[in-house]
């Protein structure tokens, strides 16, 4: 069997004696692309930090391509992240700089191209993402799902072997949403890359992963396909498919006395 480009094993991470990771296992194939989700606070963000080299684990091995993360040199953590595209939740675009210059950063400060070629790899991207004619607009005169598609352009500015997408339908409207997600998975299959994607929007995260991997508090409930997930009859999964107010995850805030003795108490 081929390596798998990711691989947690017994992963455990906490934050002094807080918790927030325990016995994680999971494997990401080279090429595929996986949804990682679950309710606020369940570990999603901890460990995509995890997997850049952020954050080092208190216990078990995280693999990239075989070789520990945690016995990478320097230069082969560098590398590492040079391989990677991060498409953060809102953007992040620089905002004095123009739509040109802000997909040209990563070729500037990471590779030795003269600017010509630079300029056509520029032309090339925003082709990709259907904004070809933008590129001397600043970010303010771009709308909400324009900016987002420029910031993909950046994202896939160098050809990442890896991409991490954090939430990048939040705040989009249907058609925009629509638009983006099926760029992403036209990059994906395009450049051949591995993908992991922070989403709580179902419908089209469903549509475009291969696999699902889903966390409630710190444990993996569940990892396989969008149809397995879909069927599964865990009470963590049906609530947030259905987006039920009752479930494991509790409406109230489990308080230490009751509302009637905190009132006469007063």
């Amino acid at each position: 069997m081929d390596t798998p480009f990711i691989e947690f094993k017994n992963v455990a991470f906490a934050y002094g004696e807080r918790a927030i990771l325990r016995n994680i296992n999971f494997t990401i194939e080279a090429g595929k692309f996986a949804a990682l989700m679950g309710g606020s606070g369940s570990g999603k963000t901890t460990l995509m930090r995890l997997i850049t080299g952020q954050l080092q684990p208190n216990q078990g091995e995280i693999l990239i391509k075989g070789k520990s993360l945690t016995q990478f040199s320097n230069a082969e953590l560098n590398e590492h992240r040079r391989s990677m595209g991060v498409l953060f939740q809102h953007g992040a675009l620089f905002t004095d700089l123009s739509v040109y210059d802000n997909i040209a950063f990563p070729m500037r400060e990471l590779t030795a191209l003269p600017e010509n070629m630079i300029r056509d790899l520029v032309l090339l991207k925003l082709n990709a993402v259907g904004l070809r004619g933008v590129e001397n607009l600043m970010p303010s005169e771009l709308s909400g799902g324009m900016a987002r598609r420029v910031a993909l352009a950046r994202t896939i500015a160098l050809d990442p072997e890896l991409m991490l997408y954090d939430e990048p339908f939040t705040g989009l409207d249907p058609i925009s949403l629509g638009v983006i997600a099926h760029l992403i998975h036209r990059v994906n299959k395009a450049l051949h890359s591995t993908s992991i994607m922070v989403t709580h929007d179902l419908q089209e995260s469903l549509n475009i992963a291969d696999q699902v991997i889903f966390l409630a508090e710190g444990e993996i409930i569940f990892s396989g396909s969008p149809k397995e997930m879909e069927q599964s009859d865990s009470e963590w999964i049906r609530q947030f498919l259905g987006g039920l107010p009752n479930g494991p995850v509790a409406f109230r805030y489990p308080a230490a006395t009751d509302l009637r003795s905190d009132l006469l108490a007063a």
